[in-house]
Formats: C-alpha cells, structure tokens, sequence
C-alpha cells in the first residue's frame, strides 16, 4: 500500500517540479515520468515501513495523514539526483527524525498497532530462605 500518490506529489510540488525532476529522457517530453514517480514512491514506503515494522502491523489498513506528508517529502528528496534545495532537504530531515519518534512511540499514530515484546523476565525475584549472615550471628566481628 503506497503511502502517497502522483496526484498528492503534484498538488504538493506542482507540474513544473515533477517535471523537471522526472523527465530524464535524451530528447525531453515535457511530461511527467510515472515510472520514476512510482520508484520514488516505493522507496519512500519501503523507508517508512522499516521504521514502522515493529510498532503497527503492515500493511496499514489506512494511512494516516501524518505518513502522506511524511512520505511526499521522503519521495520528492529520491527525486533529486543531485545536491537538493535546502528546503527539500530540511523536510526529508525532519520526515526522518518524525519517523524516528514514531518508531521509539514518542508519536503515536491511531491505527492497529503490535504489543512492544517484554524482556522475558518476570520482574524482581525475592528468596524466601533465611539470611546466612546477620547481626546476630556476626557478633564479635562486627
């Protein structure tokens, strides 16, 4: 399940924009490529499913808006095939880090998620036998 569309990347960024960044042929056809389009897109979900994995069951049964815009910006950075402008870079830095809060739970998103695994332990164990060394016992050495 893509977490954003071609229609959201160009309400976003524009025509213009994808353009530009798509067009890769030899002789320029003016027109958006979807093939590049989509292959940044996957990258941008395969990114966000890695830092999701272990908190919320995949596929999400819907996506949160919160991933849209992560994942617009995400794409729209894989876009560039060079040095980006530093507005485009500030957002993928900041989709990061948001992803990063997400993962550790510090932002919670509101959909079915997966019971953090416990250590195996059982918490503080106590031993019912008696103290071997007490004051009693230690008297003259103490």
């Amino acid at each position: 399940m893509a977490y954003t569309t071609l229609a959201e990347l160009t309400d976003r960024y524009g025509d213009a924009m994808l353009v530009s960044l798509t067009d890769r042929a030899d002789t320029p056809t003016g027109t958006i490529d979807t093939g590049v389009i989509d292959r940044a897109i996957a990258g941008a979900d395969a990114q966000i499913d890695g830092y999701l994995k272990g908190r919320y069951k995949l596929p999400l049964a819907a996506t949160p808006p919160i991933l849209a815009d992560l994942a617009q910006a995400i794409a729209c950075w894989k876009l560039h095939l060079y040095d980006p402008p530093a507005k485009v870079k500030a957002d993928y830095e900041e989709a990061v880090r948001q992803l990063k809060d997400i993962a550790r739970g510090i932002i919670v998103l509101d959909v079915a998620g997966v019971e953090p695994e416990g250590s195996g332990a059982s918490g503080v164990e106590i031993t019912d036998r008696e103290r071997p060394l007490t004051a009693d016992n230690l008297k003259g050495f103490i």
